[in-house]
């Protein structure tokens, strides 16, 4: 279990501050767009990473907004719940700005399809703050937390892709997109175990503390999502496989980092949980040095 930060006082070391500022969810869900877009052959435009980047910021960034509304301060233990606390009306002020160049991006740059497919995830993410930051924040009944972002994050992913293919171009997308997701929940599920503690003082249910199999299953679900994405990657094609064996490294990285996170720490598992979902950046990388 991850211990309590000692002292929110001091300022967050550099590496946590990706972490702090909601940026991390953002990037990840940038490049997985843009490495299973490169599957099926379509262009992540300009337009639409600018609306996905926003709009997982601005759900992230809500959702520890709330958290920190809520909590006193002597509740809170984690950087980024603190900082949202003590910059609570800055960012309030910046969320507001953000969130009309998200719409303003969306009526110019996306499709009336995408537009109401957006409308519609966005509907969903207000549904699951009202959901678990207020109404059921307590209920050890409600759809587990890590389950909700893992869908959130995916159908993210998939709302400027599926409405622009058929299924027939799409079909080559589904196992890599289907991993993803995976890895979502894996991440999020591991968090848990390690920040059961801090769910706990924070009065947040979530799924190592909801289910008494949750810990020990999310050890070793990223090992056993990594065996099921093994056969998929070696029958891969070419454009399946890059992606696939992006989601086949974050799996085996991910159990690596929770395998050392009691020599790590809690907040450097944490970032780096984060970090090994970034996969697709070597592939990012690389086509950007052949233009």
């Amino acid at each position: 279990m991850a211990p309590p930060v000692r002292d929110l006082s001091r300022p967050p070391r550099w590496w946590l501050w990706p972490t702090v500022l909601s940026l991390d969810a953002p990037i990840v869900a940038l490049l997985w767009q843009w490495e299973i877009a490169q599957t099926v052959g379509l262009v992540a435009s300009g337009a639409r990473a600018f609306v996905l980047g926003t709009s997982v910021w601005l759900a992230y960034s809500a959702d520890r907004w709330v958290e920190g509304w809520r909590l006193t301060p002597e509740r809170i233990r984690t950087q980024r719940h603190a900082f949202y606390q003590r910059r609570r009306w800055p960012v309030a002020a910046l969320w507001v700005v953000l969130f009309a160049a998200d719409v303003a991006a969306a009526f110019r740059g996306l499709s009336r399809r995408e537009f109401s497919a957006g409308l519609a995830l966005l509907g969903l993410v207000m549904l699951y703050l009202l959901s678990h930051q207020l109404v059921h924040r307590h209920r050890r009944w409600r759809v587990p937390k890590e389950l909700c972002i893992a869908f959130l994050l995916g159908a993210g992913v998939a709302l400027f892709l599926a409405p622009r293919a058929d299924w027939a171009q799409l079909r080559p997308a589904a196992p890599p997109f289907a991993l993803f997701v995976l890895l979502c929940f894996a991440n999020c599920a591991l968090i848990s175990v390690w920040e059961s503690q801090v769910d706990q003082s924070h009065g947040q249910t979530s799924w190592a503390r909801q289910f008494p199999w949750g810990a020990t299953l999310s050890r070793v679900f990223p090992w056993l999502l990594a065996g099921t994405a093994l056969p998929f990657f070696l029958l891969a094609g070419p454009p399946e496989r890059a992606a696939l064996g992006c989601g086949l490294a974050s799996c085996v990285l991910l159990g690596l980092v929770d395998a050392a996170e009691s020599r790590l720490g809690g907040e450097r598992a944490r970032v780096l949980a984060d970090v090994v979902l970034m996969t697709p950046a070597f592939f990012w990388a690389s086509a950007l040095l052949r233009r």
